[in-house]
């Protein structure tokens, strides 16, 4: 993922260490969507999380390699647990401010590039797994967690299923992808917080079925762990 299509999210996630209660950024989809959403999610406490969030925590093992960490709320949770915990994120603003909140190990860079560990267990949450873009981008993080994890070693994260949904308007952004020959959950979209606009940049929701057969063919074996609500779910991925 192109760094610069992060900024604005980063710059959202600032402002809100410094003091902006209100801090949100935008996420606008290529075809006019637009959600907007606050920057607090990043800030959460762990009686915050969702069901999703404390299930996968809970799903952790050994070294935890948290990617995506944003502002690290979930690696805090882990560390806290005596978890050895390294937290990576592309974004530098996300990294600087995950360490003044405490965490003890983290990284700035793309995971597709970084070069630590192995661990036992990597973990995607807030549908982190989105940054690998594409079903070709899927193909290359799974290949490459191959060489980031122990023999025993797990990926835990958490996507969309997008099919599930009765929005016309997303119902007519699936049928645009299927004519262009695209998975329908390959998404294109922009970040912005006020007048920083970032690139528009890849984003993948993948659905479990696609998930697995990705996951079989590069050697993995997946699992759908927890079933939430609107599409979202919870899958573990093993040797």
């Amino acid at each position: 993922m192109n760094v610069s299509a992060m900024e604005p999210f980063g710059k959202a996630l600032l402002a809100f260490q410094n003091g902006d209660s209100g801090a949100e950024f935008l996420l606008r989809r290529d075809d006019g969507h637009e959600a907007t959403i606050p920057a607090w999610l990043f800030f959460r406490n762990e009686a915050q999380f969702s069901d999703l969030e404390k299930s996968a925590l809970e799903l952790c093992k050994g070294s935890v390699l948290d990617i995506g960490c944003g502002a690290g709320s979930h690696s805090l949770v882990l560390q806290a647990r005596g978890f050895p915990l390294t937290a990576l994120d592309i974004n530098p603003d996300a990294a600087t401010i995950a360490r003044q909140r405490g965490v003890k190990d983290v990284r700035c860079g793309d995971i597709l590039s970084f070069s630590g560990g192995p661990f036992d267990t990597l973990l995607l949450l807030g549908h982190g797994i989105g940054m690998v873009e594409t079903i070709a981008g899927l193909q290359r993080f799974l290949k490459a967690a191959h060489g980031l994890l122990k023999e025993r070693g797990q990926i835990v994260l958490d996507s969309l299923d997008v099919r599930v949904t009765d929005n016309e308007l997303h119902l007519a952004y699936h049928e645009k992808n299927r004519r262009a020959g695209k998975y329908i959950g390959e998404i294109r979209t922009m970040f912005e917080f006020r007048e920083s606009k970032g690139l528009y940049c890849g984003w993948l929701q993948v659905d479990a079925d696609i998930l697995t057969e990705h996951a079989e063919q590069a050697g993995w074996r997946c699992q759908v762990v927890l079933q939430g609500e609107h599409g979202n779910y919870l899958a573990r991925v093993t040797r």
